[in-house]
């Protein structure tokens, strides 16, 4: 399964965030990607995933020797703050989603059985969702795409104000099924970026650029990443005040 981006690009008034992108991401690889702040991450995502227009290009799916474009269905993206119904319990939030989204479930689990997917136990499911930290709703948040089974799943930094404790469980979580979707996990964290993921992918200068494999293992490579990410920064300082 492959997901394919030809000449993507997107812009906003007076500004170009994503110019003419090229790439192609593969089932059974976690990709890292890394770039500044401002650098059109979560632009990207939002293109891929549907919630706001590209301006040109096409993003298509590869899958069992078809290729068609992309469709919402097929994309789960998840966010670094989630907004759920406060006013439920996680229970009661598990059991409206699944039913609402009978007809995409695949293979249905007792709610019990997913909860225990992702370490929630059942008194804490009782609790009203405004009652949650950060990494319980990312929890319930990790659980959507668990249930869903989508085939492209978009994590918009969502480890980054998680304990040690979340973190580890998420990483084990997403570790577990890379096999079976095509997983993007957008970071500004390099150690995160080396730990978890297969392969590195930096945006700048408004595309996306694959990190050789041995740079990324190499001593000195946050210091590499940090000089090239500041050189781009640099140039675009000095193309504005020209």
């Amino acid at each position: 399964m492959k997901l394919i981006l030809q000449e993507v690009s997107k812009s906003f008034p007076g500004k170009e965030v994503l110019e003419g992108i090229n790439y192609t991401f593969e089932q059974n690889c976690l990709y890292a990607l890394l770039g500044r702040n401002g650098s059109g991450k979560t632009t990207l995502f939002n293109v891929i995933s549907g919630q706001i227009r590209r301006d040109r290009g096409e993003i298509l799916l590869e899958d069992g020797g078809e290729r068609r474009p992309l469709t919402s269905s097929d994309v789960f993206m998840m966010v670094a703050e989630p907004e759920l119904p406060e006013f439920l319990t996680g229970y009661e939030f598990l059991k409206f989603f699944i039913e609402a989204n009978a007809d995409r479930i695949q293979e249905p689990a007792s709610i019990e059985d997913y909860l225990a997917q992702v370490t929630l136990d059942r008194a804490d499911a009782l609790r009203l969702i405004q009652d949650y930290s950060t990494g319980m709703k990312n929890k319930l948040q990790m659980l959507m795409f668990l249930i869903l089974r989508p085939k492209i799943i978009l994590m918009d930094e969502p480890l980054t104000s998680l304990d040690v404790v979340v973190q580890l469980e998420m990483k084990k979580i997403i570790r577990s099924i890379k096999e079976d979707h095509i997983i993007i996990f957008s970071t500004h964290i390099l150690q995160l970026a080396q730990d978890l993921c297969d392969r590195i992918i930096l945006l700048h200068g408004k595309n996306l650029h694959d990190v050789e494999e041995k740079m990324a293992r190499e001593e000195g490579f946050e210091d590499k990443i940090i000089a090239l990410l500041q050189e781009e920064k640099s140039q675009e300082d000095g193309h504005d005040g020209e």
